[in-house]
């Protein structure tokens, strides 16, 4: 793992924006196109305030969520919501957004048609991923029923993850633990203390331990 720490929140998060575009523009120099998986939540946004206007050839980078609510594009708690709104403008509108979710469909059902328009972006080219103060990341949260088959090596890329009446679907630690290039972003020393708590556990108790070893975790106060 390699840890940066920034002078304030303001510096990570245009340092990020671009160092993020840096290694998209090398995955494209080599590769037909770049996947590029993002989280949800506020934190990521500002970073996306700056990558958006990145000079790319952003119609062969493909930007889809780390995880997913299922719920519609319209919900104030889609994630795709989200980085339709804050990614994928300015330069960026032209990049292919994977979707996650599908109208019409329980997510049991859209497991199947999901994995298989995964298949191509795999591995990840820059998987960008938060923590949260519980150590879980993307929808891999300490204790829940289903970690242990997201957790596996056999698992399939995708797992789902019941939470009260809301259902999420979610990268298992095979796709996540694969990506070529990974950064976690966090601030607060909550985070920063859930980090240093991580790095003592094991996954099942600490989620996002499954990334770690090769991540570089931005840090800011």
């Amino acid at each position: 793992m390699k840890f940066v720490e920034y002078a304030d929140r303001d510096m990570l998060m245009i340092d990020l924006a671009q160092h993020l575009a840096g290694e998209l523009n090398e995955c494209l120099m080599t590769h037909e196109h770049a996947s590029f998986a993002v989280p949800g939540g506020t934190t990521p946004g500002p970073v996306f305030d700056a990558l958006c206007a990145a000079d790319l050839d952003w119609a062969r980078v493909h930007v889809m969520p780390s995880d997913e609510r299922w719920v519609d594009e319209s919900s104030e708690r889609s994630n795709a919501r989200l980085i339709k709104s804050r990614l994928l403008t300015d330069r960026a509108a032209r990049a292919q957004f994977v979707p996650f979710f599908v109208p019409g469909q329980e997510a049991e059902a859209a497991m199947e048609g999901l994995s298989k328009t995964l298949a191509p972006e795999l591995p990840i080219s820059i998987l960008l991923l938060g923590m949260g103060a519980d150590m879980h990341t993307a929808s891999l949260f300490p204790g829940a029923a289903e970690l242990d088959e997201a957790l596996s090596t056999q698992a399939p890329v995708m797992a789902i993850h019941p939470e009260g009446q809301e259902t999420r679907v979610t990268l298992t630690a095979k796709a996540l633990s694969g990506a070529m290039n990974t950064h976690i972003l966090i601030t607060g020393d909550d985070k920063r203390a859930a980090l240093d708590r991580a790095m003592t556990l094991d996954a099942h108790q600490a989620p996002v331990k499954t990334v770690l070893a090769n991540a570089t975790v931005h840090w800011a106060a």
